[in-house]
């Protein structure tokens, strides 16, 4: 019986991994600059290239289409968050047309606001229910915990979220109809 080193699986699966890159990047990125801004485009490709890495195991050795298949996809995330993104910003505009709300992050508006006001946690889970359009448990599964505490989470940071916004409210700074808008957006 041969021992093998606990590293040379590793060490070969790294090598693999670099021809793969090696190979295949710059197609890669050029696939996703043709469908997106550049900022994108790496980001596009970065993905890919972490996917690829997870599961080097199921990249045949064609892999070129798999990896187009994978960029294919990491894209339609990207637009279908992108789309979120911009409905929230157009529900937040219609509601009040008077208070700026420059991007989906509320960006030299109320929603930034009222969300940096927010600790951390509380921001990303929201974000990620509301914006990135995850289930509670794909959002549990993203901040490493268990959907039972993720759905405390999501109730604790709207109720943090609702007050905050109210605090704007009696400053002056909002209407009643922008934090309902936001907490509806939010559940």
């Amino acid at each position: 019986m041969v021992m093998r080193s606990p590293h040379e699986n590793d060490e070969a699966r790294r090598t693999r991994f670099e021809r793969i890159y090696d190979a295949h990047y710059a197609a890669v990125l050029a696939y996703a600059l043709r469908r997106s801004g550049r900022t994108v485009a790496h980001d596009v490709a970065a993905e890919t290239f972490l996917v690829a890495w997870r599961r080097l195991g199921d990249v045949p050795l064609d892999a070129a289409p798999w990896l187009f298949g994978v960029a294919r996809r990491v894209l339609a995330n990207e637009r279908r968050a992108e789309s979120r993104r911009v409905a929230l910003t157009e529900r937040m505009r219609s509601v009040s047309p008077s208070q700026p709300v420059s991007d989906a992050t509320g960006r030299g508006g109320l929603l930034e606001g009222a969300l940096a006001r927010l600790p951390d946690r509380d921001r990303e889970a929201l974000a990620l229910v509301a914006w990135e359009g995850l289930t509670t448990a794909q959002a549990a599964h993203a901040m490493g915990c268990a959907p039972t505490a993720m759905r405390v989470r999501l109730h604790r940071a709207r109720r943090r979220l609702a007050c905050a916004l109210d605090d704007l409210q009696a400053s002056g700074a909002s209407t009643p109809l922008i934090r309902d808008s936001v907490k509806e957006a939010m559940t």
